[in-house]
């Protein structure tokens, strides 16, 4: 009777933990003016069926459409993206209940930031409109001190819409090994590659190279392999992809390719680009007249082979996600105000909608908590 009882109890806490594993903390970034968004959303991802439900919503932050959670998952930094007096604040995060507690928020040092990054000791910002980065050291609460260095962009580029007529900072983001950080700039074409010391205070980060892009093209968001020697690069303005070999700081182009058919000869905008976690697969999106995603396989030269490209079955697609178990592919839609959830098969790379969405105002960031 005992041994049986035994095994209940066992298969209980198998079947619990299993459940347990299938749920993950989804983190939605919004613009919340204007529209129907209230600020920052936590839902509860559940990856056995790729439902989510809303957990938490976290008011009274203005614009908050990039964050991140801290390594230690105790806290979570947004972007409040409002112009000129655009700000950035923490958080404190319980991940039970997916409630954020504002600490505090200090200058962004910068207008319109849209991207944010963190490890742990620091946070870092890309303000666009700014045409700077900016960063801040993390208090032992969570809390951020004023920005302890100031990253001024001053070049501009050849677009002849005007939108790089000055730097605009698209994105600050790690390299694989954390000892660089590479700095997009939309503006002015370039990618920075900085040196990072975690505690160099006013000296966290130093210029080591600068990479030329093709003039015109405006580098946006990077990803990498999980291997960590090639990086991806999405352009926003022909939605091409560069292909880099990367070591110890330096990129070295090795291909290029496009995410639009031949003969397509709408606005693009491309937006985001992301590998999946196994190295095989790597995708990105556009939106303009695009709103399409598409997919490639990545060989063992890192180079890319075109799998295809799908619409993303709304309007405005940023920020997109793969969930944790690599079974879903979620779209951020600006315009449609939802979240689209496609299935993704692992074997292929290809995606097929699962007819779920999240219906939230202007979600423009997918943060999961893995």
């Amino acid at each position: 009777m005992k041994k049986h009882i035994a095994i209940i109890v066992m298969t209980l806490l198998t079947t619990a933990a299993v459940a347990q594993q299938a749920n993950y903390n989804l983190i939605v970034g919004t613009y919340t003016a204007p529209g129907k968004s209230e600020g920052i959303y936590t839902y509860r991802f559940d990856a056995s069926k790729g439902q989510a439900v809303l957990k938490h919503t976290t008011k009274g932050t203005a614009n908050p459409s990039y964050s991140a959670i801290s390594p230690d998952k105790k806290f979570v930094y947004a972007v409040n993206e409002t112009g000129e007096s655009s700000t950035v604040s923490a958080f404190k995060y319980d991940a039970k209940t997916g409630g954020l507690t504002f600490l505090n928020k200090v200058d962004s040092h910068g207008a319109d930031p849209c991207f944010i990054t963190v490890d742990g000791k620091n946070v870092i910002v890309a303000n666009y409109s700014g045409g700077s980065l900016a960063v801040f050291s993390r208090k032992a609460d969570g809390s951020l001190t004023e920005a302890i260095q100031v990253v001024k962009h001053t070049g501009k580029s050849i677009d002849p819409k005007g939108r790089q007529e000055s730097a605009h900072v698209h994105m600050t983001k790690f390299s694989p090994d954390h000892k660089h950080l590479i700095v997009n700039d939309l503006g002015e074409d370039k990618i920075y590659i900085y040196k990072y010391n975690a505690t160099g205070k006013d000296k966290t980060l130093t210029e080591k190279a600068v990479v030329e892009t093709t003039p015109g093209t405006a580098p946006r968001h990077i990803t990498f392999a999980p291997n960590g020697k090639f990086a991806y690069l999405a352009h926003e303005f022909n939605g091409m992809i560069t292909v880099f070999s990367y070591a110890d700081g330096s990129l070295t182009k090795i291909q290029e390719v496009g995410t639009t058919p031949k003969n397509f000869s709408g606005k693009v905008d491309g937006a985001d680009i992301h590998v999946s976690a196994d190295g095989k697969f790597l995708y990105e999106t556009n939106r303009g007249d695009a709103n399409s995603i598409s997919a490639f396989s990545i060989l063992s030269t890192g180079k890319l082979k075109f799998i295809e490209t799908i619409s993303t079955l709304g309007n405005g697609p940023r920020n997109f996600t793969i969930d944790p178990t690599g079974k879903y592919l979620l779209v951020a839609h600006q315009y449609t105000n939802d979240v689209v959830i496609f299935k993704r098969n692992p074997v292929t790379g290809k995606l097929t909608d699962s007819s779920q969405r999240i219906d939230v105002g202007a979600p423009v960031c997918l943060v999961f908590d893995k």
